[in-house]
């Protein structure tokens, strides 16, 4: 444990941020004028040390604080919830309130010493906003489709028309943006072109894997797999040999590359080959699928890595 790094804990909610710092508990309002107030206690800190922010991931809410962070140069890491968690319920704590939730992101930090997040850029970061929000939209469309061929009541057959017409245009409208957005930016330019070459990936699948994997190209082998999700793991205890099962990663990323995966088994000669191998072993389909969807994160991966990588 580094005495130069203080580990400043923040409990993220909609309206506020709960702040452990040091031997202090406060809170601030989620909002510019709250950061503002964090970053003077920040740059007030009374030791020489260096301060590193813990927060968790809370599905959008802890943006704010992130992008201020960033553009303060203060170190953050934002963190699974669910590792944190699990911390907690080692040290024997197992009430929860944000006061203690943000003591426990402390404690967090100085023991497991997280890597920092790194910034992302200004076009991956619009583009994953793009991308999470067609994906609900598309979300929304199956459903009304869904409830269109259930129900046998005209006027509700008419409304759900309407209802998936419009989410349809809306659809359209913010793929375009998505193109619009990786367009004006070199580096996704070239990633998602290089991602669209692996036959069976479609430039929708090739833009959402950039906004929703962006360590595209920088992993490994086993990172990657394990990145998205689809890396199984064992189950076993003395004498007993458990089944494999994946678990764990980005649930959207994971989505993505399974649905390509529906057209790259037909497609590509190379995972089609693999599937069929799969399949005549007697594993389920979906099991085979998964597995070429961990076969799929790899090749892309290395692909990206690795530009002149021959993708026949």
């Amino acid at each position: 444990m580094s005495p130069d790094i203080v580990h400043l804990g923040v409990d993220v909610s909609k309206d506020s941020l709960d702040v452990h710092f040091l031997t202090e508990s406060f809170s601030v309002a989620n909002t510019a004028a709250g950061i503002r107030q964090l970053l003077k206690r920040i740059a007030k800190n009374p030791s020489a040390a260096k301060v590193h922010v813990i927060c968790e991931a809370t599905g959008g809410y802890e943006r704010l604080l992130a992008d201020a962070m960033h553009r303060a140069k203060v170190t953050l890491s934002v963190v699974n919830p669910r590792l944190v968690r699990d911390f907690a319920r080692a040290k024997n704590r197992l009430a929860k309130t944000d006061r203690i939730d943000s003591a426990m992101l402390a404690q967090y930090g100085a023991v497991m010493r997280p890597q920092p997040t790194a910034q992302p850029d200004a076009a991956t970061q619009r583009l994953a906003l793009l991308v999470a929000q067609r994906d609900s939209l598309v979300e929304e469309r199956a459903r009304h489709k869904t409830r269109l061929l259930q129900t046998t009541e005209r006027c509700l057959q008419a409304v759900a028309r309407r209802v998936i017409t419009c989410l349809s245009s809306e659809i359209d409208k913010i793929e375009q943006l998505m193109r619009k957005t990786a367009a004006a930016s070199a580096a996704l330019t070239e990633k998602s072109a290089r991602l669209d070459e692996v036959v069976g990936v479609g430039w929708r699948s090739a833009l959402s894997l950039c906004a929703q994997m962006p360590e595209l190209g920088s992993l490994n082998r086993a990172q990657a797999a394990a990145l998205a999700g689809l890396a199984p793991f064992n189950r076993d205890s003395g004498r007993w040999r458990g089944q494999r099962h994946i678990s764990g990663g980005r649930a959207p990323a994971r989505r993505t590359l399974y649905l390509a995966c529906l057209s790259a088994v037909r497609k590509n000669t190379l995972l089609k080959a693999f599937y069929q191998r799969l399949r005549a072993a007697g594993k389920p389909g979906k099991v085979a699928l998964a597995a070429c969807s961990r076969k799929l994160v790899v090749l892309l991966n290395s692909s990206i890595k690795n530009p002149k990588m021959s993708l026949a």
